[in-house]
């Protein structure tokens, strides 16, 4: 991997791409653009206006409504999408070097976590347009009745900041691959991958109005999409709170359909037959991976207490081990977490645990050793003693922040691991693979792994249960969400 303080970041057009070009914004609003881990403006991004939003779903609404891309056949729309797929891969490092410095994860998370898996998502869903396939049902009568499947229409797309391209890859891949077209709302914190991926659209040919990209904040941009009347259907990665004002909206408006993938506080259940050679530094690197800014990671690292105390000693001597730096320099381990703000919330976190009782045993605050005293660096930290109802253990922290939970037997683990409003994720940790898989139908996560953790494949579903959201991501079931079902009759003679 090339060294990253060598390359020289390429910035995207300073506009919304809107129809196939780059535009400036109606009302010429711009975003500060920052680099986390030094505190230094990168430049100034376009942030959309309702007005830039009605553009663009417009541009959408052509062509898909009798435009090329409705017309295409499957087979080049496939094709056009494996181009795209391909100018990414080739362009990785170039794209997780922005990444990188508009997110302040590691360039290594960057390509190897997030944009490399981007171009591979686009690569898988390119090869579905050809394998939507209908079917003929038989019924009584003189009648040929068949089913066929259709893309929604237009799809609004709304990602966060935590995996910037590939999120936007997850929603981009499916729609495409099922004819609909998009407009797509990146976070202000990080809007220049999804500006560059459409610099890369017009590259491989996609027609104009097929991909519209609107950088802005929530309100106005992302609530204007929310709220279009010629929006389709709206697919959205990212918090609980913002989903539900989706869902109003939606309600209130044309009622277009939803796909949400929300908030986790994801548990490791390790068990005294464990592998702990593998088991601790999946717990490490399952919270402390990406700064603790994912919405699966394991946050909960619930341990029997046979081999309680032991364990929370190896985490946490492997967490004070961890090195917070530079995000472009090869040896750093963990970047800047993406904002003072986030800074903030994640250190009230911290503060809330010891109020409550906790142990704080590694890290917890801020580190402003040399340089990073002008980013927003945090100290993994890990706490013991938890209890279930405790704060650090009910609400999703989004931050290097682990909370280490004691059990006796299987029935106190399934039931602390079941005890929060969410259900995205969970791990088991046993050498015991029937008991693995007994638990496993009994955890309320719309995954779970075992012996292994964080481990995906763009062909298994990825999404969750509770109000950890509606509908899957990745796979077919992914792209079904992007399609509608037409019954067709036809009387035969006789």
């Amino acid at each position: 991997m090339t060294d990253a303080r060598s390359l020289v970041p390429r910035l995207p057009p300073p506009g919304l791409f809107v129809g196939g070009r780059f535009v400036a914004p109606r009302e010429g609003g711009t975003i500060a653009v920052v680099n986390p881990a030094t505190g230094e403006r990168l430049c100034d991004a376009p942030a959309a206006s309702a007005a830039d939003v009605d553009d663009a779903v417009r541009a959408a609404r052509r062509a898909f409504d009798g435009g090329p891309w409705t017309a295409m056949s499957a087979r080049e729309r496939g094709r056009l999408l494996r181009r795209v797929a391909d100018l990414l891969w080739e362009r990785r490092e170039e794209f997780a070097l922005v990444e990188s410095l508009e997110n302040g994860k590691t360039f290594r998370e960057a390509v190897r976590g997030d944009v490399g898996p981007g171009a591979a998502c686009l690569a898988h869903f390119s090869e579905e347009p050809v394998r939507i396939r209908g079917e003929v049902i038989p019924v009584d009568g003189p009648f040929h009745t068949c089913v066929v499947k259709e893309p929604v229409g237009v799809v609004g797309a709304i990602v966060p900041w935590n995996y910037p391209t590939s999120l936007m890859c997850w929603k981009l891949g499916p729609a495409l691959a099922a004819g609909c077209t998009v407009v797509l709302k990146p976070s202000e914190l990080t809007p220049l991958t999804a500006l560059k991926l459409a610099e890369l659209s017009v590259e491989a040919g996609l027609p104009d109005g097929v991909l519209n990209v609107v950088p802005g904040y929530g309100d106005p941009a992302g609530e204007a999409i929310a709220r279009h009347p010629g929006v389709d259907k709206v697919s959205f990665t990212g918090s609980i709170r913002t989903a539900r004002r989706l869902v109003a909206a939606a309600g209130e408006t044309n009622l277009k359909k939803l796909t949400l993938e929300l908030g986790g506080k994801s548990p490791q259940i390790v068990f005294p037959d464990a592998d702990l050679d593998q088991a601790i530094p999946a717990c490490l690197w399952g919270i402390f991976g990406n700064k603790g800014e994912t919405c699966n990671a394991g946050s909960r690292v619930l341990v029997h207490a046979k081999g309680y105390d032991a364990f929370v000693a190896a985490l946490a001597d492997r967490a004070r081990a961890v090195k917070v730096g530079d995000p472009l320099d090869p040896a750093t381990e963990m970047g800047s977490q993406i904002s003072r703000r986030q800074l903030d919330t994640v250190l009230g976190y911290v503060r809330e645990g010891c109020a409550q009782g906790a142990r704080l045993v590694a890290g917890g605050e801020r580190d402003v050793e040399g340089a990073k005293a002008r980013g927003h660096f945090l100290r993994p930290a890990v706490f013991a003693d938890v209890r279930p109802e405790m704060t650090i253990a009910q609400e999703e922290i989004f931050g290097p922040v682990v909370a280490c939970l004691r059990f006796e037997d299987e029935a106190e683990a399934l039931a602390i691991a079941n005890g929060t409003r969410y259900g995205l994720a969970a791990a088991i940790w046993t050498s015991d693979v029937a008991r693995a898989h007994a638990l496993a139908r009994r955890i309320q996560a719309g995954v779970v792994w075992i012996n292994c953790f964080n481990e995906f494949d763009d062909a298994v579903p990825f999404g969750g249960f509770k109000e950890s959201g509606w509908g899957r991501d990745l796979s077919h079931h992914a792209l079904d969400g992007f399609l509608q079902l037409k019954a067709i009759w036809t009387k035969l003679p006789g």
